[in-house]
């Protein structure tokens, strides 16, 4: 079993459907996947949250998102809507989500 945690940065939802797809395949064949929301893609959370997007909704059932930053929801003015929420926030690094916490547990990691 592999590890790996995505980084999304962009707030393109087709572009996100791609980071869903990939985590749900990985798990689904047995390896250990994280989602984290960075940069734009923050904006993404509410907008899939209302829609209840298929995909996010299977992947944030399966604990697949560790988390969305902080910093990035704060400065693009979506971080009341992502701590209504169950979503954990990130902000290990200067309130950002850091990629340390995932690097020393083994995690590959991987950016859209």
């Amino acid at each position: 079993m592999d590890k790996y945690v995505i980084y999304a940065m962009r707030g393109d939802e087709m572009c996100f459907m791609h980071v869903l797809l990939n985590a749900l395949d990985l798990n689904e064949k047995g390896d250990e996947v994280k989602i984290v929301f960075e940069g734009a893609s923050v904006k993404l959370v509410p907008v899939f949250e209302q829609k209840k997007q298929p995909l996010y909704m299977k992947a944030k059932e399966l604990g697949l998102v560790a988390g969305v930053c902080r910093a990035c929801s704060a400065s693009l003015g979506v971080l009341e809507e992502v701590q209504k929420t169950d979503l954990k926030i990130l902000d290990d690094m200067k309130g950002h989500a850091g990629l340390r916490p995932f690097v020393e547990e083994g995690y590959a990691v991987i950016t859209f």
